[in-house]
């Protein structure tokens, strides 16, 4: 680790010089990378600092305790131990900061929902989560946009994809992947019983050109007639579009704009972040992240989260973390929740390390 620190340190040294360089400044795009990556150092080099003088004023106590004055040494002793602790909490700090940040943490995300398991109940609650996305992107002032919504004639969703942009979109909301489970009574339940219906999230990347390459012999592209809302436009020319990756049979619609250009760009971003994850999957399956591991098959058993509404209560199951304030969180109180599972996460990167 600390080989890995003194590399970092030469380096960040290096920058120090090269984002003071007007040669540098000059060249625009060159030097915000720079500062960017100088940024990202600052916080692991300012504790690195404090552990290198805190071992060397070890040292110079160390010298003190093993010299021929008794007295001198009887009293730099306990300075030397309270030195030690704080080293190692020093050391501690600087194995959560070297934890290897995900490079898409900054990227915006298209989300992804759909019904599972429990027909139209499980459609209404993929609205339900819409809203909920929606409400705690507001929270956070992010962008919202809306790629490809199908509703039902009660409400709820067949499918919803849409964008989600602001700083840090997809290190909070990567983990809404998965079966999204609820317990509740549906309205047109006479009864009055609880019925349980799933739902599957998918959280992906918006990745950029340079994260994913696409031959344009490989995309097939259709153009067709909206069938949602939008008044006459939509149902007189075909601004609908609908993209086919051919390698790989990866189809993406998006029939939200009334301008057929609008769409292919919605689209094509779309695409990419599928592709970039289909990729990864192939790649990287023995990590959870990947998009099947998330999904799964939508049965009720392979959730990661209970919405229990009798109870008012809602569950994560990967971290056995139960809020029984329901109601505020489906209006997009999330924080506390997402806070400890970015903390789950972090402590599993530690374990590993």
């Amino acid at each position: 680790m600390f080989e890995k620190l003194e590399q970092m340190k030469r380096r960040y040294e290096e920058l120090n010089e090269l984002i003071a360089d007007s040669e540098v400044v000059a060249r625009q795009e060159e030097w915000r990378k720079l500062v960017k990556e100088h940024s990202k150092l600052s916080p692991i080099m300012e504790e690195y600092d404090k552990y290198l003088e805190t071992v060397k004023e070890m040292e110079s106590c160390k010298t003190l305790m093993d010299g021929d004055d008794k007295e001198i040494a009887a009293l730099v002793h306990a300075e030397f131990y309270d030195l030690k602790q704080k080293a190692e909490e020093i050391t501690d700090k600087l194995k959560i900061l070297l934890i290897p940040a995900d490079p898409m943490d900054d990227n915006n995300v298209i989300i992804e929902i759909r019904p599972a398991a429990g027909g139209e109940e499980a459609a209404l609650f993929g609205s339900v989560l819409m809203r909920m996305y929606n409400r705690f992107a507001e929270r956070l002032r992010w962008k919202v946009e809306p790629i490809d919504i199908k509703g039902t004639e009660l409400g709820g969703i067949k499918e919803a994809v849409f964008m989600i942009s602001g700083s840090g979109a997809y290190a909070k909301m990567k983990y809404e992947s998965g079966v999204h489970r609820v317990q509740r009574v549906p309205e047109t339940e006479s009864q009055g019983r609880v019925h349980t219906s799933t739902v599957t999230v998918a959280v992906l990347p918006e990745v950029e050109d340079i994260d994913v390459e696409i031959n344009e012999k490989d995309i097939k592209v259709d153009t067709f007639r909206s069938g949602g809302a939008g008044g006459q436009h939509v149902n007189k020319t075909e601004s609908a579009v609908r993209m086919t990756h051919l390698p790989t049979g990866i189809t993406v619609e998006c029939q939200d704009e009334r301008s057929q250009i609008k769409n292919r760009e919605k689209a094509m971003k779309v695409l990419k972040s599928r592709l970039y994850d289909y990729y990864q999957e192939k790649q990287l399956k023995e990590y959870a992240e990947n998009r099947k591991s998330q999904i799964g098959r939508g049965n009720r058993s392979e959730r990661i989260r209970t919405y229990n509404y009798p109870q008012g209560r809602v569950t994560d199951h990967r971290i056995g973390m139960t809020l029984y304030s329901l109601d505020t969180f489906l209006d997009g109180d999330m924080f506390e929740m997402i806070e400890a599972l970015a903390i789950e996460a972090r402590n599993q990167s530690l374990q590993k390390m």
